[in-house]
């Protein structure tokens, strides 16, 4: 065991210690798996089990670090070393440590494109591999896809909540740790943020950043006026005043002395939907109907939704905790099953019986019908290779290793998915009550998922 030297470590991920953000289990299996010489050809499907009483809908999420991930997994001599040091391991031989050393992803790759709304029970990742390189990847591969389509998810019901005034992701500071700041920063504009307090997601993503200023700017000086004009001298072209320090209205009356300059006023506490009503009148009395009024401070689709309702002049929100951690469903149970196995040329359907978590075998595709409206109807999960006047989701991503899609870009991804929102039926946007989507299984799904669970041979 590597002992602690008294210097600090930064515990993040890079392309070397990358192999190890995995559970143990899952090193464990593979190294029984090549000892006892058991590496079919394997299928796994990454899909959620349930929606929440709280989710109508899922925006899928993360495949694009899900890819970066298989192209870059390899094992160095360090943590070789490591592995090899574990007393479950004192076992195994020296050849399985050789094959994780020459080890690279070499499967194939289906999935759902980011930015696609999805359901539960619809897989959105699909692997075909050797038993052990499909195995090897599960922790990674649910770690990221769990969390960005939550919060990419989430994000969305704030979007839509905002009925078309600007979201902002404010929620690095209360992510579950920096680097899920940045991909929380990532979902959350493919849930339709205009941008990011983040300003390495920011960089990273050639998204906007966006921020103001804090409390402790005006709390740093003796006099609130002051703080304004020095913060405009500096900044002229983007000031943006927060505004409730002391006294909220008080804050407003002061910062119309900035003048026509002024780009905006945040409001961060108290009654925001009567506040913003009267700072809204005091603007456009100083002739300052231009300035942008950003709300923040603890906010969700719920409360947005109804500070809208009783007509609060915001122009933009300022979302963090909330948003970036998916408050009111703070995971997604998401899980990563094995269907199919090929076996001496013959194909071998694989199924889970446990009561509740029941699994569907074999190699599966979502097929989405889209209504006369264009809006979405229904979707089958089937068998691939089925044929409907449908939508296929699952599509091609990785053959052999090889990347076979172009990877596009966030913004690209954001357009996804907002496009699909727009073809959902509102009905399944309604945040006041759960409308569950029509999802079914095909026939020929059902007879293969029915003939295994009789038990006949294959």
């Amino acid at each position: 065991m590597k002992k602690n030297t008294g210097k600090p470590k930064s515990l993040f991920l890079n392309n070397e210690n990358i192999c190890m953000a995995t559970d143990l289990y899952q090193l464990t299996m593979v190294a029984g798996y090549f000892e006892r010489g058991i590496n079919h050809k394997s299928t796994f499907e990454l899909f959620v089990r349930n929606l929440s009483e709280k989710r109508s809908y899922l925006i899928a999420a993360g495949l694009e670090q899900a890819i970066y991930y298989l192209r870059n997994l390899r094992f160095t001599a360090e943590y070789l070393k490591y592995i090899k040091c574990l007393p479950a391991f004192k076992n195994v031989s020296r050849a399985f440590f050789d094959y994780l050393r020459d080890f690279r992803f070499c499967g194939d790759v289906y999935a759902v494109p980011e930015g696609t709304i999805v359901f539960a029970n619809e897989p959105i990742i699909r692997v075909t591999a050797s038993m052990i390189e499909a195995q090897i990847i599960e922790t990674y591969l649910l770690s990221m896809i769990n969390y960005q389509t939550l919060i990419a998810s989430k994000a969305s019901r704030v979007v839509h909540a905002a009925d078309g005034r600007e979201v902002i992701d404010f929620g690095t500071r209360r992510a579950h740790g920096p680097q899920a700041g940045v991909l929380a920063a990532r979902a959350c504009y493919i849930g339709g943020c205009v941008g990011t307090s983040n300003v390495l997601a920011a960089k990273e993503l050639g998204i906007t950043p966006i921020g103001t200023i804090a409390h402790s700017w005006v709390m740093a000086y003796d006099d609130e006026y002051k703080s304004f004009q020095d913060f405009h001298k500096v900044f002229s072209d983007n000031t943006i005043l927060l505004i409730d320090t002391y006294d909220t209205i008080k804050g407003a009356k002061l910062a119309t002395r900035i003048g026509k300059n002024l780009k905006g006023v945040r409001l961060d506490s108290g009654n925001i939907t009567l506040l913003s009503k009267r700072v809204r009148m005091i603007l456009d009395a100083a002739g300052l109907e231009h300035v942008k009024i950003t709300a923040s401070g603890d906010l969700n689709e719920y409360k947005i939704s109804q500070m809208l309702a009783k007509g609060a002049c915001v122009d933009s929100f300022g979302v963090g905790t909330e948003m970036v951690t998916s408050k009111d469903m703070p995971a997604l149970g998401g899980v990563y099953k094995l269907v199919e196995q090929e076996k001496e040329g013959r194909l071998m359907p694989k199924m889970k019986f446990s009561k509740e978590k029941e699994t569907c075998p074999s190699k599966k595709q979502v097929y989405r019908f889209i209504n006369k409206k264009g809006l979405y109807k229904k979707d089958i999960i089937g068998l691939v290779n089925e044929e409907f006047d449908a939508n296929e989701l699952l599509l091609p991503v990785m053959k052999k290793g090889k990347l076979v899609c172009k990877v596009p870009s966030v913004q690209q991804i954001q357009k996804t998915a907002a496009g699909n929102i727009s073809q959902l039926p509102e009905k399944f946007k309604d945040l006041s009550s759960k409308t569950e989507y029509p999802v079914t299984i095909s026939k020929r799904l059902k007879q293969v998922r029915d003939k295994a669970k009789k038990g006949r041979d294959w």
